[in-house]
């Protein structure tokens, strides 16, 4: 039997389906938004007794035949995950996985599978919903359903769900996921908005998650299953009372004391060795389990300090930002680097600037794009003092990267004044807490160090929450153990002006307007005091890029022309690009780009595209080279693959009878273009002469 459900969002009919497809399925939804069809399936399998986390994966793809399209590439089907795939799936992943029973260990998938795309609106926020409908009608345990809508603002008025081109004159692209009365994950970019202003966004955005998540309660109560019981874990208390009778004062000791993150690491794994090698004998086999409740004490004294004294782990109040480190310059052959080290997290940022050819083309569901701003993020293994496997980017680095590029994009200078393709690239040399916000940091500095006229300095930071029923603390600037052992991860990014980019994680059932709106201030007040460190070393850009940047020189010449500068089988170009030693990129409309290393040659290549593309005027001097000698006079070439005849009677003066008394193949004679008839051109060295000898009398 099918089932359907459907409301209007954003001035579109939202629908879901249900029992037509994947019957197979736990749950399975087809979620339809004008056009854009999302097939959505969630799968569960049996509990797990051997992990100690929730295995939960989410997988989200774009089908080429979807917008009508071949897949690229050499065999023309889909095959790995692109970024944009893999950022779609992160947005589905984050606001659902706090929202299954704490105890709930199964292996659990959600599929999602773009089937039909209009191109007017994005589908991974109809994925979203989607994933969130399956599991509502499925028997896998999931504590209530979510919404998650994208909000543009165009002209000050908010939009749910701008389409595509709307977008492109938004100020802002925030996606808002939330349960009936809680916020779950919010992120995206602005335009330097106001902390006031993203407030009402989100409050624009609840309503329409209202809507969705009625619609799924509506759908639950026709089909839904029963769901599947859930045991909830216990420990034996005679090891719950052991286990914190041996740990839980020294554990104190260690909560309270101000230490770097390797010497809280060596003492909590001294302590935990010592507890499991006394128990070792009368708790045999519980290594895991002990292990567990160690990490539940240290969670619950960090928890209750922080909120009853406000002290946090190293020391700090609930507002400080951790001391900063800035260097810029450090790299000699670069095009610009900077160090950013804020506590004991550090990246190490270089930018790269390039021609047309580095631009990347971006090519899904959409028109193919070109991205001439690129930013990636990388975590090796020893920036947390561990070894690891140096493989492919892995999906954090990948989430992070994006966050860090969407918060200084804005101030990338447009194509037009600064035609470079920019490359930042961020190594995390270490790591304890917010390692992509210290990557914004890191980014503006660079770019500023490399002499992009950028808009401002952009800085990021990272908040915390610690919330105990209405008890609540705002953490700035947040450890990694606080990010673990918290509640929230809320970064933002902006300038002095206001936001550029946001991202907010949580880990338990949604969070009020209340902590949001505190959250937001006190990160603003940690973002002014990071920019204004920021300032002290590097206030705005330098003057001028690297010298070992490329040399970029433009010129522009009629489309008409743009054959004769490439050449039969591209021979002209070629040979002007080996001559200079330059690259040459060539648009329809007849713009020219010359990208080269030595400045001196690139100029050279820029006068002769000009000259090899320039019309012969009649009445104008040229500076021409014999290229032939004939008994009625000689051919000579004026301009790049431009001949003209040099008549026997126009080569002096006097009368000659042998053409080669005053010419020779190969030499440079400066002649006038007399004439155009049926596209020969007829020349004379003889008007220059008499031009000569009259200044001469003179």
């Amino acid at each position: 039997m099918i089932f359907t459900k459907e409301i209007e969002i954003g001035g579109e009919k939202l629908s879901i389906e249900t029992g037509r497809y994947a019957k197979q399925s736990n749950g399975a939804v087809m979620v339809r938004y004008g056009d854009t069809m999302v097939l959505v399936t969630a799968v569960a399998s049996g509990a797990r007794e051997d992990i100690d986390y929730f295995p939960l994966s989410v997988e989200y793809r774009e089908r080429a035949f979807a917008a009508g399209k071949f897949p690229g590439g050499f065999f023309k089907r889909e095959g790995r995950p692109t970024e944009k795939e893999i950022l779609s799936g992160r947005l589905i992943d984050r606001p659902i996985r706090p929202l299954f029973p704490k105890s709930y260990n199964n292996d659990t998938q959600i599929a999602a599978f773009v089937y039909s795309y209009d191109g007017n609106y994005d589908a991974d926020v109809v994925a979203a919903v989607g994933a969130s409908a399956a599991l509502v009608i499925s028997d896998i345990p999931f504590l209530e359903p979510i919404g998650e809508v994208r909000v543009g603002r165009v002209d000050g008025n908010f939009i749910i769900n701008p389409s595509n081109k709307e977008l492109l004159v938004s100020d802002m692209d925030i996606v808002v996921a939330g349960t009936l009365d809680s916020i779950m994950m919010v992120e995206g970019e602005t335009k330097e908005i106001s902390e006031q202003d993203l407030l009402e966004a989100l409050k624009a955005a609840q309503v329409a998650i209202k809507k969705i998540i009625e619609m799924q309660n509506e759908l639950a109560a026709e089909c839904g299953k029963a769901k599947r019981d859930v045991v909830e874990k216990t420990f034996d208390p005679e090891l719950l009372e052991a286990v914190n009778g041996l740990a839980k004062d020294k554990f104190a000791e260690i909560v309270s004391s101000v230490l770097a993150k390797e010497e809280r690491s060596a003492k909590n794994s001294e302590l935990t060795e010592n507890v499991l090698e006394q128990l070792s004998e009368k708790f045999p086999d519980q290594t895991s389990v002990i292990k567990e409740i160690l990490h539940d004490i240290e969670k619950e004294l960090m928890r209750k300090q922080i909120l009853e004294k406000g002290t946090r782990l190293d020391g700090r109040n609930l507002t400080q930002v951790r001391p900063i480190n800035i260097e810029v310059g450090l790299l000699p052959r670069t095009h610009a680097s900077s160090l950013f080290t804020r506590g004991e997290t550090q990246s190490l940022t270089t930018l790269t600037l390039g021609t047309k050819g580095d631009e990347q083309i971006i090519d899904g569901l959409q028109e193919e794009v070109k991205k001439r701003f690129l930013l990636h993020y990388n975590f090796p293994p020893f920036s947390v003092g561990e070894t690891g496997r140096y493989g492919g980017t892995g999906r954090r680095e990948i989430g992070h990267g994006n966050l860090a590029e969407r918060a200084l994009k804005y101030i990338v200078p447009m194509e037009e004044n600064f035609p470079y393709i920019i490359r930042l690239n961020s190594d995390i040399l270490e790591s304890n807490g917010s390692s992509s916000m210290a990557t914004v940091c890191a980014g503006s500095l660079a770019l500023m160090d490399g002499g992009v006229p950028v808009k401002c300095a952009i800085a990021g930071i990272a908040m915390g929450l610690v919330k105990e029923n209405d008890s609540f603390a705002i953490l700035t600037d947040i450890l990694g153990n606080e990010d673990h052992l918290g509640d929230m991860d809320f970064k933002v990014a902006g300038s002095d002006k206001g936001i550029t980019a946001i991202q907010m994680d949580i880990k338990i059932q949604g969070i009020s307007y209340e902590i949001m709106e505190k959250a937001l201030a006190q990160a603003k007040e940690g973002r002014l005091h990071i920019l204004n460190v920021m300032n002290q070393t590097i206030s705005e850009s330098r003057e001028s890029i690297s010298p070992l940047a490329p040399s970029l020189l433009f010129t522009r010449i009629s489309p008409d022309k743009i054959g004769t500068l490439i050449g039969s089988g591209g021979k002209t170009i070629q040979g002007i690009q080996k001559e200079f030693k330059v690259e040459i990129y060539i648009e329809e409309d007849g713009s020219v780009s010359i990208a080269g290393t030595d400045s001196v040659l690139a100029q050279k290549a820029k006068e002769y595209i000009k000259t090899l593309t320039t019309d012969p005027e009649v009445g104008k001097n040229y500076n021409g080279k014999v290229i032939k000698i004939m008994e009625f006079g000689a051919f000579v070439e004026i301009l790049p693959g431009v001949q003209g005849l040099l008549h026997i009677s126009q080569i002096d003066n006097k009368r000659i009878k042998d053409v080669k008394e005053v010419l020779n193949e190969g030499d440079m004679v400066q002649v006038q273009l007399l004439k155009i008839e049926n596209g020969k051109m007829s020349l004379s060295r003889k008007v220059l002469l008499k031009e000569d000898t009259e200044e001469e009398k003179q």
